[in-house]
């Protein structure tokens, strides 16, 4: 631990920091301690649930909140939970106030502000702890990959909490043990109704203006994106619906069921993105269903594999005569209003191999095989977790664990997602370079890669 407390003081000093932490002896003296002194950022319906899952493990102190719509409903209980400590509506000013006071901090806000405030976090040393999908476009994910990369003492995770539990070690496992090989094709399906269903497709134009709540300060909301005026169909998880703020289905439940499959079978970046369906494609929200295929090439000693996603009420992927019911998993929130699903559209994913064929759910939903195959396999053992995600990040903070979703693995996933997002948005098939980073046969989408500038005022955290 002295090595630790020794690197935190270190990292004090550099950031110019020391003379500011020491009117907080007591904070001072927990650098190098059992908790980490932790900044939340976004703190009503999933960072709420954020902000109270990092507490419950007794590895955190929550030393300032912080949320644009302060006083809101979805707000009130993490506020309640927390009366004494500090609160703001402006992370640049929470950073500028208490940046000595915090060591970590989580990031539960909607995806299009994932970005700078994950860059200003990291510019200033702090470990974060950020949503999925890591961001909104494929420029500001591999810039936030750069800054990782810029500052190694600095611990990153992205929340897809399944990356902590049972699916996690036991596809390691079955990977190790040669049980998952020569994999082909995998699909994955979210079939549950979206925010957006019941929404007209032929719109020209954003929904009208409305009154901006009291509480609530849409200028700090619309971070980097270029301003729209105020509509209630933009916030508290409407922000999903629109290309301009989310990534849909894909962004949403993408990193809860093909996570672990990208990065134990070492899938990176694909080659070609097909979609073959956009039912009420438009260019604002995004469609009714959607189909998309993700192409990649041989890596090492594994065969070409192809990922087909499947979303929309209607649009389950074909399925194995043997395949059964897919049931939900009990540790997973219902995809879709609150309601379970019929069996077979509970997300999820079919993983086929050259020999093997194996269901899947979402999240940490372990995978079974299907038909006798398995009867005259050797399983190995797996591993339990030692530790939830959140516990994982804090340790990790704490010099005890590595993280398991951290940038250099969330990136790429995340990336995948953008270019499907990009394939929705435009409705069409993308060719991309893995080594260039480029799409080579649109040039529209291909400057999407970066996106629209940034807003004014918002440039700076484009810059390392």
């Amino acid at each position: 631990m002295n090595q630790l407390h020794n690197s935190r003081r270190d990292f004090l000093k550099n950031a110019g920091l020391l003379g500011a932490a020491a009117a907080f002896p007591n904070i001072l003296s927990n650098f190098g301690g059992e908790k980490v002194n932790l900044a939340c950022i976004g703190i009503g319906n999933q960072g709420g649930l954020d902000v109270m899952s990092l507490y419950n493990t007794g590895l955190a102190n929550i030393v300032a909140l912080c949320d644009v719509d302060m006083g809101a409903p979805q707000t009130l209980k993490v506020l309640e939970k927390f009366p004494d400590v500090p609160r703001f509506q402006d992370f640049r000013q929470m950073f500028d106030k208490m940046g000595s006071k915090i060591e970590a901090v989580s990031i539960g806000v909607p995806d299009h502000s994932h970005f700078p405030i994950t860059m200003m976090a990291l510019g200033l040393g702090k470990h974060v702890f950020v949503e999925k999908p890591m961001a909104r476009t494929f420029n500001e994910i591999e810039l936030m990959m750069a800054a990782a990369r810029k500052h190694p003492k600095v611990v990153t995770q992205m929340g897809n909490q399944g990356h902590s539990e049972g699916n996690y070690f036991q596809f390691k496992a079955w990977k190790e043990a040669g049980i998952i090989k020569d994999v082909t094709s995998m699909t994955a399906h979210m079939n549950s109704p979206r925010r957006w269903h019941n929404w007209d497709p032929k719109i020209t134009k954003f929904p009208a203006a409305e009154s901006i709540p009291s509480t609530l300060d849409w200028d700090i909301w619309q971070g980097v994106v270029q301003p729209h005026d105020y509509q209630k169909d933009f916030v508290n998880g409407q922000w999903r619906c629109w290309f301009d703020y989310g990534l849909g289905a894909l962004g949403d439940w993408g990193a809860h069921i093909m996570d672990t499959a990208h990065e134990f079978l070492e899938l990176g970046l694909p080659t070609e993105i097909n979609m073959l369906r956009a039912d009420g494609h438009n260019n604002f929200f995004y469609p009714m269903s959607s189909t998309i295929q993700f192409k990649f090439p041989e890596r090492k000693n594994m065969p070409a594999m192809d990922i087909t996603w499947y979303d929309g009420v209607n649009n389950i992927p074909p399925v194995p005569s043997n395949y059964g019911t897919n049931e939900l998993d009990p540790n997973i929130p219902p995809a879709g209003n609150g309601k379970i699903q019929p069996a077979k559209l509970n997300p999820g994913k079919i993983i086929y191999s050259k020999d093997l064929t194996f269901k899947g759910g979402s999240h940490g939903s372990t995978l079974s095989i299907l038909g006798d195959a398995a009867k005259d396999l050797k399983l190995p053992e797996v591993q339990a977790s030692p530790s939830n995600h959140y516990a994982n990040f804090l340790k990790a903070c704490l010099g005890q664990e590595k993280t398991r979703s951290p940038f250099e693995i969330a990136g790429p996933l995340s990336q995948v997602f953008s270019l499907g997002v990009m394939a929705q948005k435009l409705n069409t098939k993308l060719q991309f370079d893995r080594k260039t980073k480029q799409i080579t046969n649109n040039t529209l989408a291909n400057s999407l890669l970066v996106g629209a500038p940034p807003r004014k005022g918002w440039e700076q955290y484009y810059k390392i």
